[in-house]
């Protein structure tokens, strides 16, 4: 398209939908029309199991590719050059390409691999990369061809409609549209583990809304800003994010005063999960998403998730449920949640920890020691107590 950049965004998983595959791309193409929005002339098209984006020339490539690469469903995408379905056309387009590629990165040698989706062109595929490889070597003296090692990998993609020529796959996210699963609400900490929990269920294509407990004052302003910045570093890759904050402080008291100190973590979280669903009906989320670990601390043994997931009926998902504490800050780091997680501002889990916390809970004992609460009375007031802030992501 003149005056503009090609791109080849390839779908993955998405491709793999059989009959609801249609559906899928849509949802994807939508979501890429989003991200890219924020730029003048950009265009995407579907086109038989690929999509196609077109950029204006004075947008970077590198640019485009980064912001498409965030979108959930992007398997990899390429900068590619579009050229009339012709042997001649694409040998010459070859040449120039790989001129274009010596000039700007010295390459020395190459491989050509090509891909005939269109059988009614007249040349099968090995025919079709022996050719335009052979024009290649015309063109370029200085080049030859390496098929074990070369510096560049050469892509010929012919199709019905025209050919692509690129040689980089930029990997994306993989996973699923936002949007094809539903959303759910995630308990945000400002942890490690639940902004990564977060982005992990959003990977799968679900909307994510958040709640936030504080106790103010044992927890500062400056953790309530940093759960924001953590919520505004997701919306990167899930869109606007709507965060529920909730003043636990008064139940936490409450606990402290009628139960067992060993008990209190557990309580409490209890409380957490009583009040996110209600949250979650409210706003239309089928499931609670939390970054609950085994074993990683006392309210996350085999025992006390039991017990937690009995305070409620919606589904409580925690897909870091079996990784290792080296796999969730390596994810961290990757989606850059890591840095802003670890800065040293509390949250309400900190306060009034108990000596020695109960760590293989009992559910009977646990609702024994409830009674002694008003529990609706507790959690009518903490939803009174609630402020929602709407998070975006950064330009």
């Amino acid at each position: 398209m003149e005056g503009k950049n090609t791109y080849i965004v390839r779908c993955g998983e998405v491709a793999l939908k059989g009959m609801n595959k249609p559906y899928f791309e849509r949802m994807l193409a939508e979501r890429i029309k989003k991200v890219l929005k924020k730029y003048e002339g950009c265009e995407v098209k579907r086109s038989d199991g690929l999509l196609l984006v077109y950029a204006p020339e004075k947008l970077p490539r590198e640019q485009v590719m980064g912001e498409i690469s965030r979108v959930f469903g992007v398997d990899s995408i390429s900068p590619a050059v579009e050229v009339e379905s012709d042997m001649e056309e694409i040998g010459k387009a070859a040449v120039s390409y790989m001129q274009q590629l010596i000039e700007e990165r010295g390459i020395k040698t190459f491989k050509v691999e090509a891909k005939r989706s269109d059988k009614s062109f007249p040349v099968e595929s090995p025919q079709i990369a022996r050719r335009i490889g052979a024009a290649v070597l015309v063109g370029c003296k200085v080049l030859k061809v390496d098929v074990h090692k070369p510096d560049c990998l050469l892509f010929v993609h012919v199709r019905r409609e025209c050919t692509y020529i690129y040689e980089q796959k930029v990997s994306g996210f993989g996973g699923l549209p936002l949007g094809t699963n539903g959303k759910g609400l995630v308990l945000l900490s400002g942890g490690i583990d639940s902004p990564v929990a977060a982005w992990m269920m959003a990977k799968r294509g679900m909307y994510i809304e958040a709640v936030h407990y504080h106790s103010y004052p044992y927890t500062s302003e400056r953790a309530w800003e940093k759960v924001q910045d953590l919520a505004r570093i997701l919306a990167g890759y899930c869109g606007r994010i709507r965060i529920h904050s909730v003043n636990l402080l008064p139940i936490q008291e409450q606990i402290v005063a009628n139960c067992p100190e060993e008990e209190t973590t557990i309580l409490v979280r209890r409380f957490m999960m009583k009040i996110a669903e209600r949250i979650a009906r409210e706003t239309g989320c089928l499931m609670l998403i939390t970054g609950e670990n085994v074993g990683q601390v006392a309210s996350q043994t085999a025992e006390a998730l039991v017990v937690t997931d009995a305070a409620v009926q919606m589904p409580v998902m925690r897909p870091l449920i079996a990784l290792d504490k080296v796999d969730i800050m390596q994810k961290a780091q990757e989606i850059g949640t890591f840095e802003t997680s670890i800065q040293p501002y509390e949250d309400c889990c900190t306060v009034f920890l108990p000596k020695h916390p109960k760590t293989k809970p009992k559910l009977d004992k646990i609702l024994q020691s409830e009674s002694a609460l008003d529990c609706e009375a507790l959690i009518e007031a903490a939803l009174a107590s609630k402020e929602v802030v709407t998070v975006y992501p950064e330009d």
